[in-house]
């Protein structure tokens, strides 16, 4: 897909129309079968099992997805360099931009519908096994973690990404040096941040107790990406999330919020919305100004076939 045809996806988004994105892309491909790495959680799955990654875009499409997302969250260089395999960053990232590329030119080939191809990008790293906390003590020096964020970026430019979605950013150190070296690849950017409610009541960035909302939305939001987004958060967060993101963006707005939970290195499906149920949940997203819409971990293509009927059918 053209740069011309982001531009016209976008203006529809500027517009107030209904945009899809796809659903969980990791939690999915272990859905379809792949193992999960305790280490590098599903990027091992675009080297070990590609037929998977494909197929897993492929579904997503077929529900309704007009943008799809490359399996390149959990390549995440602070991850991989922690674990020592840095030099395996660019490697992994161009199979799955490639298999996300491939699904979306069958996809065309069928039905004439184009998709724009999505990197994602992350500050993840090492999580506790057994569950969703990261190992605090993994940390990088400002200079050092901008290096590593700008390779990313870099990666996922050369293998042909046509968006980079910033995905659970949650604070004004890691992720606010991730979407300043995102930015400054030259790509369309969209930041989306992930919240929990902390014992206070309050919404924080996950994981993250020492920061509220509210800063890290203006904070980010100062960025000026193409849009932004509430994700990967608890269903019954994201609304009022959302809500609090509208206080500081006037701009384009996703969201796609998460079912479940992580238990590192597998994801839980427990408690996940009926795709109905969901879909109807959505309908609260759009009233606060929200077009574009997806699923994160948990939600499949399903869902996003519900999201599909509701809004776009």
């Amino acid at each position: 897909m053209s740069r011309a045809a982001y531009t016209t996806l976008l203006a529809r988004l500027q517009r107030g129309e209904a945009v899809l994105l796809d659903g969980g892309v990791g939690t999915e491909i272990q859905r379809q079968g792949a193992p999960m790495s305790t280490e590098l959680w599903c990027a091992e799955a675009n080297l070990t099992h590609p037929d998977i990654v494909r197929a897993v875009h492929g579904r997503y499409l077929d529900a309704g997805a007009e943008i799809i997302t490359a399996n390149t969250f959990a390549s995440s260089p602070l991850l991989l360099d922690h674990f020592g395999r840095l030099n395996d960053m660019e490697r992994m990232d161009a199979a799955a931009i490639s298999l996300a590329r491939e699904a979306a030119a069958r996809h065309f080939a069928k039905t004439g519908g184009a998709a724009v191809v999505a990197g994602s990008m992350s500050t993840m790293r090492p999580t506790v096994p057994g569950s969703d906390r990261t190992q605090t003590s993994s940390s990088w020096r400002e200079t050092t973690a901008r290096t590593l964020f700008t390779r990313k970026a870099a990666s996922l430019r050369a293998g042909g990404c046509e968006l980079i979605l910033m995905e659970m950013m949650r604070d004004l150190d890691y992720s606010l040096w991730a979407c300043e070296a995102a930015i400054a690849a030259g790509l369309p950017v969209w930041i989306g941040i992930s919240v929990e409610r902390g014992l206070d009541g309050k919404l924080h960035g996950f994981g993250r107790p020492d920061t509220d909302l509210a800063p890290v939305a203006a904070g980010l939001a100062a960025l000026k990406p193409d849009a932004m987004a509430i994700m990967h958060t608890a269903l019954d967060d994201t609304t009022p999330a959302l809500a609090i993101l509208r206080n500081h963006w006037t701009g384009p707005v996703a969201v796609y919020p998460e079912c479940g939970r992580y238990a590192a290195p597998n994801w839980q499906f427990i408690g996940v919305a009926t795709p109905e149920d969901y879909a109807h949940e959505s309908r609260s997203w759009r009233a606060l100004g929200a077009h574009a819409l997806g699923g994160c971990c948990g939600v499949g293509p399903d869902h996003i076939a519900a999201l599909h009927e509701a809004h776009r059918g």
